[in-house]
């Protein structure tokens, strides 16, 4: 419930009616304030006597900002002007513009100053050197509001088309920055002159932007993915016109046309106070007492001394509060965040170190007063000791400091994350995509509704779930699907499991977690469902809620986890190198067997790359998507200490890409049918959204060498050369490049083979049973399948001339058939080009391997 409101000010008639602005400075010493008068004041605070006037100033003046030394004025007449606050005297000219200036900023390190007018044009001008400008010019239609974000790096626009435009000034290389963002459907279409307002507010901790709405309601966006977030709303019967931010973000304050000034809490988004006052343009927190300043219409300047009531003043003393988010992301559990001991203990405390037992110093309590000034160090050579009677080492000053501090390097963990799933935005989140189907979750405000979706509706129909529990992970399979929630004080972390057939009454189950203990991530296999939690344990349960196992890996704290029928994956944070970041370290088990196949192995990462996503490939095979773009496969995973990343696809070298102009990112979803299926996210997106995008399919391709942009053929050739040299050169060319194209997709398909045939051994090797005749017979098409794409190299080989012949020769060796017939076509081929003794260097190796068969018969 809102409260009484404090004692109304006085009325200060400080300029004449129209259009009236106040700002204060920084440090909070001065109130500027400017109208329609050719007068300008000065309020020093705390003092409630007359105000300094500037009298040499323009008139009808429209906007003003200020930093502790100097402040700027836009006026009507298109003049920007920059003031001496110590002076209290004009400055000099900053601008002129050929239309009225309707708002200016400040950076927040008050070098430049963004001026906007009715000119289509916002131009960036330095204000210590006014030749220096820079232009925005991507939007169509004038700004009427323009603001800084807290560090500096953006200028946001709020233009009279009802877009907000967002451009990225952090290069001052440039003089025209770049437009990164419109954000559209929050403000509405106002003209310039209006005293509607359509003002940016950015939140004092630099993550989301407040503007209102034509609902008379106000949005916070963010500035990560440029959402909605929390809104302030049923506050203002009228249109709002001015709003503000408090220094810490506890709080909001605006005016309406309904003759108010409202004060919300941020944290609630509730009115807290209601203050009576007609016409307010303007409103200026002081940066650190209870005062609120605002100005009106009639060209007058209020202050307003305890503007927060009594019961809520213990706001402002709070330390910077966060932006109001649906979901914030500073809330979710993060590996970096520092967690409280277990049972309750304290932290160690570093003690002094103590003399050793048999010094000369404990023993004698100390130094010899006689022995404290046995050498005087009177010519800077360094022999003076210190307090324990120590000579000082290189680097160090009289009093023990070091000359030059050493870099603290701060350890950064990477955070914990569940494959396939999305952050919230908005009221939605995906809480699983793969090929089966997809999960999501909407907030309704107390509770969530979660869907579960098949792309396949003939094998399962679409099941939605009334979530009491706010699920924010969740895995999905062919037999069902697993759901997790977070704690709260009341209620412990709960982990849920839904099957999608079974034949009791009892169809789904629940099981908690310790108090405290929150899931980092889950995974669910043909036959386990497996949690990683804070506490640094791997929980493992069958598929009906029994627990199987339960252990503490060695890396911790723990990443992420996928699993495969009986095997599981999990990934932690390891030792932190140079740079300060932890290598990531994986471990594979087979639960059933209690085998542990790969210990502790790193994680293939380039330095300062994060890991995306983790999952099992649809034959079985571990695969990592990064932050590079590049996706890798596990081989050799089932023998102790053979394992090697594979790189399977460079997205960045996609033919699609190869020309420049398309910029796209991949949200990684699966491998299957020996392809790379995933989300396109384009305009800078990270994440999919409502609707699903259709998923998209990519062929394998090992990065070997960058892909030639592909050139748009001609129309029609120009009339034809005289000149028959000239025409058989660009033939020759064309062919080469035929060549070494048709070369490059067969060594393509030479390693990609191999790879899928090394899987497929190992595979074949630690399966036993009905299928492993299938698996050999599908390992000896490879095998065929790799000698093909190397017979057919040869031929190309062959076709450029005799002094390829050893590489020619080198493939031939590289063939896996034992029959003799690969080689015995190799020699075919050579012969039909001509290459008599590459023919009989061929033979040879058919013979060696002849000889090499008769002997391991006769072993």
């Amino acid at each position: 419930m809102a409260s009484t409101a404090p004692p109304r000010p006085r009325a200060r008639p400080a300029h004449t009616q129209g259009s009236t602005h106040c700002a204060y400075t920084p440090d909070g010493s001065k109130l500027v304030t400017v109208g329609s008068n050719n007068t300008i004041r000065l309020y020093k605070t705390g003092f409630d006597g007359e105000p300094i006037n500037i009298d040499d100033c323009q008139e009808q003046n429209l906007s003003v900002a200020a930093s502790d030394d100097f402040f700027v004025v836009g006026s009507e007449d298109g003049t920007l002007s920059l003031y001496s606050i110590p002076n209290a005297a004009f400055d000099s000219y900053l601008l002129r513009t050929s239309l009225p200036i309707r708002d200016v900023a400040l950076s927040p390190d008050a070098k430049w100053c963004a001026v906007a007018s009715d000119e289509l044009t916002v131009k960036l001008v330095r204000t210590d050197d006014n030749s220096k400008l820079r232009h925005l010019r991507a939007h169509n239609k004038p700004t009427k509001h323009l603001a800084f974000d807290t560090k500096g790096e953006t200028v946001s626009l709020a233009c009279t088309d009802g877009v907000v435009y967002v451009y990225d000034i952090g290069r001052e290389d440039t003089d025209d920055p770049e437009l990164i963002r419109r954000v559209d459907g929050v403000i509405g279409t106002v003209d310039t002159e209006s005293e509607i307002s359509t003002q940016i507010a950015w939140h004092p901790d630099g993550r989301a932007f407040a503007v209102p709405t034509p609902t008379r309601d106000i949005q916070v966006v963010s500035k990560k993915d440029w959402a909605n977030q929390r809104s302030f709303t049923n506050g203002h019967t009228g249109e709002i016109t001015a709003l503000a931010w408090s220094p810490n973000g506890a709080m909001l304050a605006s005016a309406g046309k309904d003759k108010k000034i409202l004060v919300w809490d941020t944290k609630t988004q509730a009115v807290i106070s209601r203050h009576n006052f007609a016409n307010v343009m303007d409103i200026a927190w002081h940066p650190t007492e209870n005062i609120v300043s605002f100005t009106t219409s009639d060209g007058e300047v209020y202050i307003h001394s305890d503007f927060v009531p009594d019961e809520h003043a213990a706001l402002l003393k709070l330390s910077r509060q966060p932006a109001p988010f649906i979901h914030d992301p500073l809330s979710e559990i993060s590996a970096n965040s520092r967690r409280p001991e277990a049972n309750g203990s304290k932290p160690l405390v570093s003690r002094p170190r103590r003399d050793s037992a048999g010094s000369y110093d404990s023993l004698m309590d100390g130094p010899l007063p006689e022995d404290e000034d046995f050498v005087v160090d009177d010519d800077g050579a360094g022999y003076v000791v210190n307090g324990n009677g120590k000579r000082l080492h290189d680097g160090v000053d009289v009093f023990g400091e070091p000359l030059s501090k050493r870099r603290n390097v701060q350890i950064e963990y990477h955070e914990a994350f569940q494959p396939g799933s999305t952050p919230w935005r908005h009221n939605r989140k995906y809480l699983c995509l793969n090929l089966i189907g997809f999960v999501w979750t909407i907030d309704q405000d107390g509770h969530n509704t979660v869907t579960v979706e098949f792309y396949d509706e003939a094998f399962q129909r679409k099941i939605r779930i009334n979530d009491t529990y706010l699920y924010d992970k969740a895995c999905l399979t062919e037999n069902g699907v697993a759901m997790s929630c977070p704690p709260t004080e009341d209620t412990p972390a709960t982990i849920f499991y839904r099957p999608h057939e079974t034949w009791t009454h009892r169809t789904d189950w629940r099981t908690q977690l310790p108090k405290g203990e929150a899931v980092l991530a889950m995974s669910l296999s043909d036959s386990f469902v497996t949690v990683t939690t804070t506490a640094g344990y791997v929980r493992v349960y069958t598929l009906f809620g029994i627990p199987y196992k339960v252990y503490r890996p060695k890396s911790s704290p723990m990443v992420t986890c996928a699993s495969w029928r009986d095997y599981v994956m999990t990934i932690g944070n390891g030792p932190a190198g140079g740079d300060g970041q932890t290598r990531l370290l994986y471990t594979i088990e087979n639960i059933k067997r209690d085998e542990i196949c790969q210990n502790e192995d790193t994680v293939a990462l380039p330095p300062g790359a994060t890991l995306k996503s983790v999952f099992f490939s649809d034959c079985g095979d571990p695969c990592i998507y990064d932050s590079t773009g590049t996706l890798l496969t596990l081989l050799h995973w089932r023998q102790p200490s053979r394992a090697s990343w594979i790189p399977l696809l460079d997205t960045k070298l996609l033919p699609r890409l190869a020309s420049g102009r398309k910029t796209e990112t991949y949200f990684p979803i699966a491998v299957a049918d020996g392809r790379f299926h995933c989300i396109i996210l384009k305009g800078g997106e990270e994440y999919p959204y409502f609707p699903l995008p259709l998923l998209s399919e990519f062929d394998f391709s090992v990065p070997l060498s960058s892909e030639p942009p592909s050139e748009k053929k001609k129309k029609k050739k120009k009339t034809p050369n005289p000149d028959a040299m000239e025409d058989d050169d660009d033939d020759e060319e064309s062919l080469a490049e035929d060549g070494d194209s048709e070369s490059r997709k067969l060594e393509q398909q030479f390693l990609l083979k191999g790879i899928a045939a090394a899987q497929l051994q190992d595979l074949a090797e630690s399966t036993r049973g009905s299928g492993h005749a299938a698996q050999r017979s599908g390992l000896a098409r490879l095998e065929l399948e790799i000698d093909k794409a190397l017979l057919q190299l040869l031929a190309i080989e062959c076709r450029e001339g005799e002094d390829r012949g050893m590489r020619a020769l080198e493939l031939v060796e590289l063939m896996r058939d034992r029959t003799g017939r690969m080689v015995e076509a190799a020699g075919k081929v050579a012969e039909r080009y001509g290459r008599s003794i590459l023919g009989e260097k061929i033979r040879e190796v058919g013979e060696r391997r002849v000889d090499a068969l008769e002997d391991e018969d006769e072993l």
